[in-house]
C-alpha cells in the first residue's frame, strides 16, 4: 500500500520543485515587484506568475511533441506518455497549484476561475499519474491554451494600471483589438477544431486497450466546457470594446 501511494503521489518528482519555483516567483511579484499596486496587486500577481508559465509551457510542449512523434500531422493522441511529456505536465501543474492557492486565498468569490484550475489539474494529474497515456493530446491543447498567454497577461497588467498610468492606458487601448482577435482565432476556431479531431480519434477506438473510457470522456467534457467559457469571455470583451468605441464616436460627433 505504501508503495502504491508513493507511486501515485511521487513527492520526489519534479512537481515539487516546479511548485516551489512558482511559489518563489509569486512571492517575488507579490511582496517586491507589485507591492505598490494597491487593490490590483492580487490579480496582477496572478498575471506575473503566468508570464513565467505560458511561453515556456508552449516551448516545452512543442519540443516534447516533436521529440516523441514521428509525424505531427496527425498526432497520435492516445500514445503512451514519455518522461518528457510527464515533465511538461508537472511543470504546468506546479503553476496551476500556486495560482489556484492564490485565488482560494485572495479571490475566493471567483468560483469560475477556481473551477477552471481544479478541472485543469484533474486532467493533468489523471494523465500523468493514473492513465499514463494521452499526454500528446493534452499537450497539443496546452500549446493552444498558452500561446495567447503572454499577450493576455501584458494586456491584463496594462488594464490594471491604465487609471494610474497614461502609458498603460495607451498600451491597453492599442492592444485590445489585436489581443481579442488573436484570442478569438485560437480559442474560437483552432481550439474547437483540435478538440473535434481529438474526440473523433478517441470515439473511433484509437484509445481502446490503452486508455479507460472514463478518462478521455471526462477530459473531453472539461475541454469543451473550457472552450465555451473562453468564447463567452472574449465575446463579452468584444461587446465591451464596441460599446466603448461607440460612446467615443458619439462624443466626437
Amino acid at each position: 500500500m505504501a508503495m502504491e501511494i508513493e507511486s501515485l503521489f511521487p513527492f520526489n518528482s519534479p512537481l515539487v520543485s516546479f511548485t516551489l519555483m512558482f511559489s518563489a516567483i509569486y512571492c517575488f511579484g507579490y511582496f517586491v515587484l507589485l507591492k505598490k499596486w494597491g487593490s490590483a496587486r492580487y490579480e496582477a500577481s496572478s498575471c506575473f506568475i503566468s508570464l513565467f508559465h505560458g511561453l515556456p509551457a508552449v516551448i516545452l510542449a512543442i519540443s516534447s511533441l516533436i521529440k516523441s512523434q514521428k509525424n505531427l500531422f496527425p498526432l497520435d493522441f492516445p500514445a503512451q506518455n514519455t518522461s518528457f511529456h510527464d515533465l511538461v505536465l508537472e511543470f504546468s501543474m506546479g503553476y496551476f497549484i500556486i495560482d489556484l492557492l492564490h485565488y482560494v486565498i485572495f479571490i475566493p468569490k471567483d468560483v469560475l476561475f477556481i473551477a477552471h484550475h481544479l478541472a485543469t489539474l484533474y486532467v493533468f494529474a489523471t494523465c500523468r499519474y493514473i492513465v499514463h497515456h494521452g499526454a500528446v493530446s493534452i499537450l497539443g491543447l496546452l500549446v493552444l491554451a498558452e500561446i495567447t498567454s503572454p499577450c493576455q497577461n501584458t494586456w491584463s497588467l496594462a488594464r490594471f494600471r491604465r487609471v494610474d498610468s497614461p502609458e498603460a492606458a495607451r498600451y491597453y487601448e492599442f492592444l485590445s483589438p489585436y489581443f481579442f482577435t488573436f484570442y478569438s482565432v485560437v480559442r474560437g476556431i483552432l481550439g474547437p477544431l483540435y478538440t473535434l479531431k481529438m474526440g473523433a480519434a478517441f470515439v473511433s477506438g484509437a484509445a481502446d486497450g490503452s486508455m479507460p473510457k472514463w478518462a478521455w470522456i471526462s477530459w473531453i467534457v472539461v475541454i469543451v466546457t473550457a472552450i465555451w467559457v473562453s468564447i463567452l469571455w472574449v465575446l463579452n470583451l468584444w461587446i465591451g470594446l464596441y460599446k466603448t468605441r461607440a460612446n467615443l464616436l458619439k462624443k466626437v460627433t
